[in-house]
């Protein structure tokens, strides 16, 4: 059982940078891919970067390459979203996910625990 807790979401200009948290319980997290996803208001849920366990493997979504980067600190229990150069287009709630698997999916579906979510806010 996995728990997750997002941070660091909130108004920011377009053109801004905001960095998003996600602490996790439990003794295992070195062995879950994480994946951060985002829902704005009558969209489905997008996803937005993925990290494998050990970091090896990195994917992100074509909207969001060069501008965001994901990252994980293991001896922590926590997964990291930098986002540069923020567009209003990146407004909505952004959720972190974990799955106990080596493979970054992109499905949201393939994840199994959720947080409750960040809201972002890009004003432009």
């Amino acid at each position: 059982q996995v728990q997750l807790v997002e941070s660091g979401g909130g108004l920011v200009q377009a053109g801004g940078s905001l960095r998003l948290s996600c602490a996790a319980s439990g003794r295992t997290f070195s062995s879950y891919t994480m994946g951060w996803f985002r829902q704005a208001p009558g969209k489905e849920r997008e996803f937005v970067a993925g990290i494998s366990p050990l970091s090896k493997t990195t994917s992100y979504t074509d909207s969001v390459k060069g501008r965001f980067s994901i990252s994980r600190d293991n001896a922590h229990n926590t997964v990291f979203l930098q986002m540069n150069s923020l567009k209003s287009e990146d407004t909505a709630v952004y959720y972190c996910a974990a799955v106990s698997r080596w493979i970054v999916y992109s499905d949201y579906t393939r994840y199994n625990y959720w947080g409750q979510g960040t809201q972002v806010t890009v004003s432009s």
